[in-house]
């Protein structure tokens, strides 16, 4: 049982709260904490609505973004496998609207109007935008495994040209902001045949600005095209991608063809099954982050109430108490640039915490300044405070919660299909070869090995580490690998090898050097069998 009792000076238990669950905990910490600062301050208006119950209790949910015709409702098809209610796919853009895939007991549809009264779901503060995007916006629930654990945002594809982004009737890249804020994985998706990245592409990836790290991007269809244009698909992407995302870092890409048809062009196969299982694992691990991102959106969100507080607070304290105020507002709009400044070096803030500057600017116009309230240091206090010691105690729960109870990882669907059995990633290669053969698969080519063997001078049907080294050097491996291959093959740990020792360290040194991973422990179906501790028993 957790328990995080708030002590007051004196030992004496302030409130008598105890948190069972760190969601319970960031929740309260939102309502008593955040929450008086972003009202008083007007934060909802200028930024980002209020958090509810469910925005803390919801599952982890992952958005897909991208162009119409890149695979987007097909990618949640492959996942699921099985068709979902509310679900259009064609080549033309078939969703013309936003579809929340959620678990539930029956399959139904649940349109946009009714699903933001609904408590339960993490959807009500979409409500701001209006009648226009939520007769476009529906929950699809269905009993599914995959959803038992996450839920898929699918949303329209995204189209160029003016006229169709003026007929959607609301703001497209403010919804997708709105999500990007809540969502744990925000997927980008691309088709091989489509790399250009619209006007209203490019406004939709700026809209997730300051979600950098919930972005990965995916390669569609990339069975489509040979390994030659692969790789002239891949860097143009990577140009297209590095305009428009703005980091340092470069923004993880897989590639794939996610439907369940036959691939194309096979020559790629090996690297698609090891980009798919690569990307299943990171949507996986999404349950057992959830609470950290949370906790990490949080405190994002804190620092930037903060920073938005001592904005606010700043232009009150300018304004004039009687005449003049309109050209004051005007003169104050045009020198928020240089109050940034101002406010980062007076309350030592990174230039990184502030919003952006022309959004600012124009928001700005709409409100009497005189109106807005002084700074209220003890606001800030509780907030800095949160940051500074109830955060570390919630983040020591997250891992004591982990270690007691490990969330589920994904299971189901698409991600049942490739774990085990002779079709799981790996099976019947490199260090797994062998695995369900009857002989051991290194007296294959032990005849060969043995060649070598004796022209190494065995002593004792022994040779010496010095002359095994001499000859396993040739393979140009590191040092630090051979020393793994040798401690792998000396079965018996007397500093030499025998005929079998060395033939299964030129085993080892065949699968390192076509590209596997060696194993931490040699495997059953690789020891020697003149080594093995019941030679009639083969596993």
């Amino acid at each position: 049982m957790f328990s995080w009792v708030k002590q007051e000076q004196g030992g004496r238990n302030k409130e008598g709260e105890m948190y069972q669950t760190v969601t319970e905990g960031l929740q309260s910490l939102y309502t008593k904490k955040l929450l008086p600062l972003e009202e008083t301050y007007l934060f909802h208006d200028f930024h980002s609505p209020a958090l509810e119950p469910a925005d803390f209790q919801s599952k982890p949910m992952v958005l897909l973004v991208g162009q119409y015709s890149t695979g987007k409702t097909t990618f949640i098809r492959y996942l699921l496998e099985q068709d979902f209610p509310g679900m259009r796919i064609g080549p033309e853009p078939t969703t013309d609207g936003f579809i929340a895939v959620m678990y539930g007991e029956s399959e139904g549809v649940v349109p946009g109007n009714a699903l933001v009264v609904d408590p339960k779901k993490p959807f009500r503060k979409l409500n701001a935008f209006g009648n226009s995007f939520l007769n476009r916006f529906i929950c699809s629930q269905m009993p599914n495994q995959v959803l038992q654990s996450i839920s898929i945002i699918d949303t329209p594809g995204i189209l160029s040209g003016e006229k169709q982004r003026i007929s959607r009737g609301y703001d497209f890249a403010e919804v997708l902001r709105w999500f990007g804020e809540r969502v744990d994985r925000i997927i980008l998706l691309f088709d091989a045949h489509k790399l250009d990245i619209s006007d209203e592409f490019s406004e939709a990836i700026k809209a997730l600005k300051g979600q950098d790290d919930k972005i990965r991007v995916v390669l569609n269809k990339a069975d489509q095209v040979d390994t030659q244009q692969l790789m002239r698909v891949y860097g143009a992407l990577m140009w297209s991608l590095g305009k428009v995302i703005n980091t340092p870092e470069v923004v993880r890409v897989y590639l794939g063809s996610f439907w369940a048809k036959p691939l194309q062009n096979t020559e790629n196969r090996r690297l698609f099954e090891a980009e798919s299982q690569d990307l299943f694992r990171d949507i996986q691990s999404l349950p057992r982050n959830a609470a950290l991102r949370k906790l990490n959106d949080l405190i994002k969100r804190a620092r930037l109430a903060k920073v938005h507080a001592y904005i606010i607070s700043y232009l009150k304290k300018e304004m004039p108490s009687l005449f003049g105020r309109e050209k004051k507002k005007e003169e104050l709009i045009m020198r928020l640039p240089e109050i940034y400044t101002i406010l980062q070096r007076e309350h030592h803030i990174s230039p990184g915490d502030f919003p952006n500057v022309a959004k600012m600017q124009d928001m700005l116009q709409h409100y009497d300044f005189s109106k807005f309230p002084s700074l209220k240091i003890k606001l800030i206090e509780s907030v800095d405070k949160m940051l500074a010691t109830k955060i570390a105690v919630l983040m020591s729960m997250i891992r004591e919660e982990e270690s007691k109870q490990p969330p589920a990882m994904v299971s189901g669907g698409a991600f049942e299909g490739s774990q085990d059995g002779p079709f799981g990633q790996g099976y019947g290669e490199g260090i797994s070869a062998g695995a369900d053969a009857e002989d051991w698969i290194v007296s294959r080519d032990k005849h060969r090995y043995d060649e070598i063997f004796y022209t190494l001078m065995p002593i004792n049907g022994k040779i010496t580490g010095v002359n095994a080294k001499k000859e396993m050097m040739n393979s140009r491996l590191p040092n630090t690998v051979l020393g793994k291959i040798w401690k792998l093959a000396d079965c018996d740990r007397d500093g030499m090898l025998d005929d079998e020792e060395f033939a299964l360290a030129q085993h080892l040194i065949k699968v390192k050097l076509e590209g596997y991973e060696l194993p931490t422990e040699l495997p059953d179906h690789l020891v020697p069998p003149s080594h093995r501790k019941n030679p009639t028993h083969h596993t």
